[in-house]
């Protein structure tokens, strides 16, 4: 690879005459070993978590790691987001769920900051996300149907910033086209990536350049190397040195540049004003309170309202109590039955015992009659027979004497 000179290092952060103090939550999705805690290392200028799982996890978990960094006059509080286990599972149909329910459960938390009576939004951490970098494997062909389902279910919560990861793994000419067939998937598939604004005429032309790269093809690494005199963080390979600052290796510090020196506040305000919004109108509408005008045309009083709202959950409340009580008596009224049906089973089989018993009982009486009833005539007649043989032998005794 050719070594053109590189740009001056510069800081990370935006400039600011003063002090700031900036939130910036970034989430992170792709598969795992894609790279995403290498780029955040690289991206931060700084060693962060990395966790490691040595098995594929049976669901998507999300880990979230909070930094607090300070370059010149800015204090950064950043709080990286990793799906971890994502797009290990054998059954990929809803890995982007958790992703799904992490967003709105960070924008559930700063609308009840907002609807606290004595709240203080100056000092409260925003936790919402402020850009998502999804990063795709570097096939060189088209976007997965993972990664389609995953966009199109986040689009509309967060700002998406689609990164090739691990670009030093297809060529150049490769990259152009590959880059080509991802802007086709997604229009395509109707979903909208976040794109750098070019209403303000500082930032336009830089922005609507970075537009048409999208999406960058980047490399991270924690390894740093020494070239020209110059410590930089690059990849050795036996064929040459990949440098990831250098704009005709990759497309990361047009990344970097976009993302935390240029648009970070856009991103944030984005956030707020469009993504929030969509949430915090339909979490509303939700409970009940609606944009401000009644049936009469006439502004409805938060009072009435929430009082309105409390009468008809209590209703609900009493519906429900009744619809238990109810379900309660009718199990209740099945379980009486059964066991009445059961008992009357069990008493009808002893019944039946004991007519079979008493049956019995009468069958051997009246065999024992009987055998009595043969004994008492063997007996009569044993008795008669003794006697027929006594008086025979009586007469052939007197025979006997008369022939003498």
């Amino acid at each position: 690879l050719s070594k053109p000179t590189r740009p001056e290092q510069r800081s990370v952060f935006p400039p600011g005459p003063r002090t700031r103090h900036i939130d910036i939550n970034i989430l992170c999705v792709g598969e795992t070993g894609i790279g995403k805690s290498t780029l955040m290392d690289t991206l931060f200028k700084t060693d962060l978590i990395d966790t490691q799982h040595s098995a594929p996890l049976k669901e998507v978990t999300l880990d979230e790691n909070t930094y607090h960094l300070k370059e010149s006059q800015v204090k950064l509080q950043l709080t990286i987001i990793d799906t971890v286990g994502y797009g290990d599972q054998v059954e990929r149909g809803e890995s982007d769920q958790p992703v799904v329910d992490y967003i709105e459960r960070q924008f559930d938390n700063y609308l009840q900051a907002e609807l606290r009576i004595q709240r203080n939004l100056r000092d409260f951490r925003d936790p919402r996300v402020h850009v998502c970098i999804y990063f795709i494997s570097p096939t060189g062909h088209s976007l997965k149907a993972l990664d389609i389902a995953c966009m199109r279910a986040l689009q509309t919560r967060v700002n998406i910033v689609p990164v090739i990861s691990k670009a030093d793994t297809i060529a150049r000419n490769e990259m152009s086209r590959f880059k080509q067939r991802i802007l086709q998937d997604l229009a395509q598939n109707d979903i909208q990536i976040y794109h750098f604004p070019t209403d303000d005429n500082a930032v336009a032309d830089i922005n609507a350049r970075m537009n048409d790269i999208l999406p960058f093809a980047v490399i991270g690494s924690r390894d740093e190397t020494e070239i020209n005199g110059q410590k930089v963080r690059a990849r050795l390979y036996p064929w040459g040195t990949v440098e990831v600052e250098n704009e005709s290796h990759c497309d990361f510090i047009q990344l970097r540049e976009m993302l935390i020196r240029i648009n970070m506040e856009d991103l944030r305000e984005t956030t707020h004003t469009v993504h929030y919004e969509m949430f915090r109108r339909a979490a509303l509408k939700d409970m009940g309170i609606s944009s401000g005008d009644g049936e009469s045309g006439k502004p409805v009083r938060l009072s009435d309202l929430l009082q309105t709202k409390s009468d008809s959950h209590v209703k609900d409340l009493q519906a429900a109590e009744e619809k238990m009580k109810q379900c309660f008596i009718e199990k209740v009224s099945a379980v009486e039955a059964q066991l009445k049906k059961e008992e009357k089973e069990m008493q009808d089989s002893i019944d039946a015992l004991k007519t079979k018993v008493a049956q019995q009982k009468a069958s051997v009486e009246e065999s024992k009659n009987k055998l009595d009833e043969e004994i008492a005539l063997f007996r009569k007649h044993r008795t008669q027979v003794q006697a027929t043989q006594a008086q025979a032998a009586k007469e052939g005794q007197s025979s006997e004497k008369r022939k003498k």
